[in-house]
């Protein structure tokens, strides 16, 4: 079973449901972003897999969340994940909008120097954003195609 939507380490509740669902017998997967690392750490021993979200370079994040502190949470996330051992997908959604060519290369190398060797590229959807700004901006091409870097 796969934990998702919105943030799900913003649940107090969800250790105990991941320890629910495993004493049913199932593997537990998670979708994260980071933004509550030391939630996200507590539950790392009791998942198999993390599909985790890197929105932009670290020193990037504020630009593109709007919170403040959110590129050092990400971080320290990605860092115990890593630690973890856990099985990760690590990726980040790209819109030309918001992530140019220079902020992608500062993104590989903050996950170069983290020791990420596999990153995904995966391209914005519009299906339910409901940013107007990033909807009227919509990359050429953005509903196909995966890279990894």
């Amino acid at each position: 079973m796969v934990f998702s939507g919105g943030e799900p380490t913003l649940q107090a509740a969800l250790p105990d449901a991941m320890r629910a669902v495993r004493a049913l017998g199932f593997r537990i997967g998670l979708h994260s972003a980071g933004p509550y690392p030391e939630r996200l750490a507590a539950v790392l021993p009791l998942i198999d897999w993390i599909g985790f979200d890197v929105k932009a370079a670290f020193d990037d994040y504020e630009r593109i969340t709007g919170v403040a502190a959110s590129g050092i949470k990400a971080r320290a996330s990605l860092r115990h994940v890593l630690a973890s051992g856990v099985a990760c997908d690590i990726r980040t959604t790209v819109h030309d909008a918001l992530l140019d060519r220079a902020a992608l290369a500062r993104l590989a190398a903050n996950l170069d120097g983290l020791g990420v060797r596999e990153h995904r590229l995966q391209p914005f959807r519009a299906a339910g954003c409901t940013n107007e700004t990033l909807l009227k901006t919509r990359m050429a091409g953005s509903d196909t195609g995966q890279k990894k870097i």
